[in-house]
């Protein structure tokens, strides 16, 4: 009875065990997705602002929003990209690793451009406005490069695989077209039943020989007249 009772305790214990677990794991999940869903809402904020900006803002401000959007679009999409890329080809998570190299680059010069937007001293953003923009296209143009690079590669398997398959498709599509080059069967001759023998022929091209006819005897010819007779030979005494 006792040991009844102590498995009874322990399912119900294991039992609480797991649905704190259960408990946790959800409300982490759920946690994560909605910090994923304000980030996602605020970089589209922002994204928007600074689109705003660039268009419709004169001046150091304009620059330094066109900046910091040229920047922000090129690194989100070559991190897009190459997260993409390594799920079916492994060989790209070195190019991951130095992207993630690149954006610590990137993230301190959106910061930087962040906080001249602030600057009340306009000269003096606008005096290192070149060394920016020598800066945002350094990093621009190294994100476009493992962009690209990755997705030609993944163009290139794509092409590969498609060529492959269309080498088995033509092997298929002449082995359901055999008839084609398979030797048919003997033709009949002119004047012979499909699946009949060889018509035997003269071999002066004339006519086969008919069977002989069987003719009856001509009664005239059966009946015998008295001088038909042969004589008796005479005799000489």
């Amino acid at each position: 009875m006792e040991s009844v009772i102590l498995i009874l305790g322990l399912l119900v214990v294991a039992f609480m065990a797991l649905g704190v677990y259960v408990t946790v794991k959800v409300v982490g999940a759920a946690r994560r997705g909605v910090d994923r869903t304000i980030t996602h809402a605020r970089r589209t904020v922002e994204d928007t602002t600074l689109r705003a900006k660039s268009y419709g803002q004169l001046g150091v401000g304009g620059e330094l929003a066109q900046l910091r959007l040229s920047l922000r679009t090129s690194m989100r999409a070559t991190q897009e990209a190459l997260r993409a890329g390594a799920v079916e080809d492994a060989s790209l998570s070195e190019s991951l690793g130095l992207f993630d190299r690149l954006s610590v680059h990137g993230r301190e010069l959106d910061a930087e451009l962040k906080a001249l937007e602030r600057e009340p001293d306009k000269a003096t953003v606008t005096s290192r406005l070149p060394g920016l923009k020598e800066r945002t296209a350094q990093i621009t143009r190294s994100a476009d490069a493992l962009r690209w690079a990755a997705r030609d590669r993944a163009r290139r398997f794509a092409d590969d695989e498609l060529s492959a398959l269309n080498a088995q498709i033509d092997v298929e599509a002449g082995a359901l077209r055999h008839w084609t080059t398979a030797p048919g069967p003997a033709q009949p001759m002119a004047g012979q039943e499909p699946g009949q023998g060889p018509v035997p022929s003269d071999d002066w091209g004339g006519e086969p020989d008919a069977p002989e006819a069987i003719t009856a005897r001509d009664p005239r010819q059966s009946t015998t007249y008295p001088w038909q007779k042969t004589g008796r030979p005479e005799t000489s005494n």
